[in-house]
């Protein structure tokens, strides 16, 4: 039977940031880190070992020494403040407890060379972290599309992947994902390369071309699990990233 050991080091871990929500289950109504169970069925379906990370104290760079490669999950709008704007009258269920959390836990990711992968929040944070900025509410700029057609229903919206990227080489020139957001990149991040795009122009995918893997998507990757191909490519890159910090 393999060691602990063993299996730490045949399968990688994957840092998946969190929520802090009110949650009722059995007879409690408290407030947790919680997270829905495909991102946790994703990663676990392509390889890694899905370690949870709520958005409570600052130990980023603690928290980066034990991981692999990291997920910035989806969820509330970031504060806009953080890109030098005004709320829009949309811009609601602002968070800045996890706004701080996980800007400064990405900064130590970037700074320790970790793979990141940014979904729909997490592609938005990733984006302002590197001095882009938001649209804050994308019906005003293309009226009502598959981006977000309704309260907790997921959209369908095709994807056109730039030829010779990273995401390209990953998921081939096209793709469709599972939608559901009413904000998308305004100003493009410095660092950054847009690489997908919907049919309306919207940026859907970057990508950071002087990392090994720095990237995000706006759509929700995990809401697919006939295909993980985009979190099996994060794994095989954590992989990569613990054997070059052991050699």
């Amino acid at each position: 039977m393999a060691s602990n050991g063993s299996e730490r080091r045949a399968r990688p871990l994957i840092g998946i940031t969190t929520y802090l929500e009110w949650a009722r289950y059995g007879i409690w109504h408290t407030e947790g880190p919680v997270l829905p169970r495909s991102y946790v069925d994703a990663m676990t379906a392509a390889g890694g070992v899905p370690m949870l990370v709520p958005p409570v104290g600052d130990g980023y760079a603690e928290i980066v020494a034990g991981l692999d490669g990291l997920v910035l999950s989806g969820g509330a709008d970031i504060a806009p403040e953080r890109y030098a704007q005004r709320a829009h009258p949309k811009t609601v269920n602002i968070r800045p407890d996890r706004d701080a959390f996980e800007f400064g836990l990405l900064a130590a990711a970037l700074d320790a060379g970790l793979p990141v992968l940014g979904v729909c929040r997490g592609f938005e944070v990733l984006n302002v972290a590197f001095g882009g900025t938001l649209t804050q509410h994308l019906p005003d700029e293309v009226g009502h599309t598959a981006h977000q057609p309704a309260p907790a229903v997921f959209g369908t919206v095709r994807v056109t992947l730039t030829e010779g990227s990273m995401l390209a080489g990953i998921l081939g020139g096209d793709t469709k994902g599972r939608c559901h957001h009413h904000q998308a990149i305004g100003e493009l991040g410095a660092g950054l390369t847009s690489v997908g795009f919907a049919e309306d122009g919207t940026i859907e995918a970057v990508e950071r071309t002087d990392a090994a893997f720095v990237c995000g998507v706006q759509w929700h990757p995990e809401e697919d699990l006939g295909d993980v191909r985009l979190f099996a490519a994060l794994v095989d890159a954590a992989r990569r990233y613990r054997a070059g910090d052991h050699e």
